[in-house]
Formats: structure tokens, C-alpha cells, sequence
């Protein structure tokens, strides 16, 4: 028993590395591609991997695709707990804030493409919606961090809920990124001007 499981550990660790692997691929692809364009063979053909080890590691697309998903929000829920930790003022931490908005739009596009396109996915497939709304939840919840530090060293009271300040914050944050998709040059200077004036409103004045 106890060699036998000795045994069986490490291959389930390769095996969660080589589904990582595939993830970090598939994710690429879906990000050029987005989720109704993207077959198991497209993002074999842009890997290193076989359409057969694909399928081997994912029965279809929609397990891969769900597998992604929690990848993705692995990746990206802790982007701005330096900035959290950091900041000293709140004018700092809302510049900090707002460039590392810009930043993301700028290394993590088509990361940032695919999430609005699988969360737009999530409306019509129910198989999506179960971890699409576990990572709107754990973004809003990475966005009210960064509120409520900024709320404690403005000596202030936030005067909106978690939920009303994500969405607005994310409708400012996908309207750029669009604009900066369809080569707007100042999508980014928007962005990051919108994002600091917006949080002052969400404090009592």
C-alpha cells in the first residue's frame, strides 16, 4: 500500500504538470482564437503536443476549457497585493494601482479578451458558469482589497458595496482594453486617469 502510493504520486504530479503545460498552451490559443474558433486539434497545432495527448489529458473542449479557466484565475488573483502591501499613501497606491491597470492591459491582452469572452460564454453554456462566476467573485474580491486598503489610508469610508464597485471599475477596465485592441494610442492615458479619479468616489466625502 504505502509503496503503491509512493508510486502513485509522482505520476499524478506529472500528470498535473503536463495538464498546466497544456493549459498555459490552450490559453494562448483561445486568446488569439477565442472560445467558439478554437478546436482541441487548433491548440494541439500551436503547441508542443499531439492532438492525441491533448485528448489523452482533456475528454473534449469544454473539460480543457474549464480546466483553463481555474488555471487562469490562479494566474491573476494576487496581481495586486503588492501594491496592497506596498503603498504608504493612498495617492500612491491609486497610481500604482492605475499603472499596473495599464500594464495588464498591455502584457496580458488577450488573457484579459478571452476572460470577457468566456464570461459572455457562461450566459448560454451552463457547464461554464460554475467557474466563470468562482473567478468574478475571487476578481471582486482582489478588487475590493485594493478598496479597502485605499479606503484605511485615506482615513475614509468606502460608500459602495463590493459588487457595484467591481463593476464599475470593470466596465472602465474592459472599454479600454477594447479601444487599445482596436489600436486606440490613448486608451491606456484614459484608463489610467479614470481609474484615479474614480476611487475619491467611492469615499465618503
Amino acid at each position: 500500500m504505502t509503496a503503491a502510493s509512493g508510486t502513485a504520486r509522482p505520476r499524478d504530479r506529472k500528470s498535473a504538470e503536463r495538464r498546466d503545460q497544456l493549459a498555459e498552451s490552450a490559453l494562448k490559443t483561445l486568446g488569439e482564437l477565442g472560445y467558439a474558433r478554437t478546436s482541441l486539434r487548433d491548440i494541439a497545432a500551436n503547441s508542443d503536443f499531439s492532438h492525441g495527448v491533448v485528448h489523452y489529458y482533456f475528454t473534449d473542449k469544454t473539460e480543457l476549457i474549464t480546466y483553463c479557466v481555474r488555471y487562469y484565475k490562479a494566474q491573476c488573483v494576487t496581481r495586486y497585493d503588492e501594491v496592497i502591501a506596498t503603498s504608504t499613501t493612498a495617492a500612491e497606491l491609486a497610481e500604482r494601482f492605475a499603472d499596473k491597470l495599464c500594464e495588464t492591459v498591455v502584457d496580458d491582452g488577450p488573457m484579459h479578451r478571452l476572460w470577457y469572452d468566456l464570461r459572455t460564454q457562461a450566459m448560454f453554456e451552463d457547464v461554464l458558469r460554475p467557474d466563470v462566476l468562482m473567478i468574478d467573485a475571487t476578481l471582486e474580491d482582489m478588487i475590493w482589497r485594493v478598496l479597502t486598503r485605499y479606503a484605511e489610508l485615506s482615513d475614509g469610508e468606502l460608500i459602495v458595496d463590493s459588487p457595484t464597485a467591481y463593476a464599475m471599475l470593470d466596465g472602465v477596465f474592459e472599454r479600454s482594453l477594447l479601444r487599445h485592441l482596436s489600436g486606440d494610442d490613448e486608451a491606456l492615458t484614459v484608463l489610467r486617469t479614470s481609474a484615479i479619479e474614480l476611487l475619491p468616489h467611492f469615499l465618503r466625502d
